[in-house]
């Protein structure tokens, strides 16, 4: 049980990435106060959880019923995933940083917040994959929901960590950060796609 539960944990922590996700979730959140970031980011946390669980439970069934492949989940999400790299890149959010009244209506929590980037392909795929090699020890199983239950709860941490970290970068190292962050989402993104594409088949 252990080496599967030491695997596990490291697969879950590389595919969600805790810290990797606090200069993202400072891009996408600044302007807020820190009640509305603390809030964005508990939501998200608890709908990224929600996701991964009903994927590591039904996941592979319930692709295989709608007739949805892996590889075809990867090329969604990185074409969505692109749109909010432009996003980041062109800086459309100018109206916040201005100090003028943000949109009341944005709402990242659910997307890009939630998914892709906490439950994204690759953190679904994987709770496929372990719950998977679990097989029908419930012991496991639940020793592999309760690793990604602790790893939501360090990312929630993480992700609580950000206003002061925003504070210390101040206003023109958190605009550097954001445009040089949209450079890597849209990559990362282009990658989601080429994993999807050769996923299929049809290129080797």
């Amino acid at each position: 049980m252990s080496p599967f539960l030491i695997t596990a944990f490291a697969t879950i922590f590389v595919v969600i990435d805790p810290p990797g996700l606090v200069p993202l979730f400072i891009a996408l959140t600044v302007g807020m106060d820190p009640g509305h970031r603390r809030r964005l980011a508990q939501r998200a946390c608890i709908i990224a959880a929600i996701l991964l669980t009903l994927f590591g439970l039904f996941g592979e069934a319930l692709l295989g019923f709608i007739g949805i492949s892996m590889p075809a989940f990867r090329i969604a999400g990185g074409i969505l995933l692109f749109l909010t790299a432009l996003d980041m890149l062109f800086e459309r959010r100018t109206q916040r940083r201005e100090g003028q009244q943000p949109d009341p209506h944005h709402d990242p929590s659910v997307f890009p917040l939630a998914t892709p980037l906490i439950a994204g392909p690759g953190a679904i795929a994987t709770m496929i994959l372990l719950m998977g090699q679990a097989g029908p020890d419930w012991t496991l199983r639940l020793a592999v929901l309760g690793l990604l239950y602790g790893m939501i709860i360090a990312t929630f941490l993480f992700l609580l960590a950000s206003a002061p970290l925003e504070r210390m970068l101040g206003r023109t190292g958190t605009i550097v950060i954001t445009r040089l962050l949209g450079m890597l989402l849209a990559a990362l993104s282009v990658q989601f796609v080429i994993d999807g594409v050769e996923g299929t088949g049809l290129i080797g």
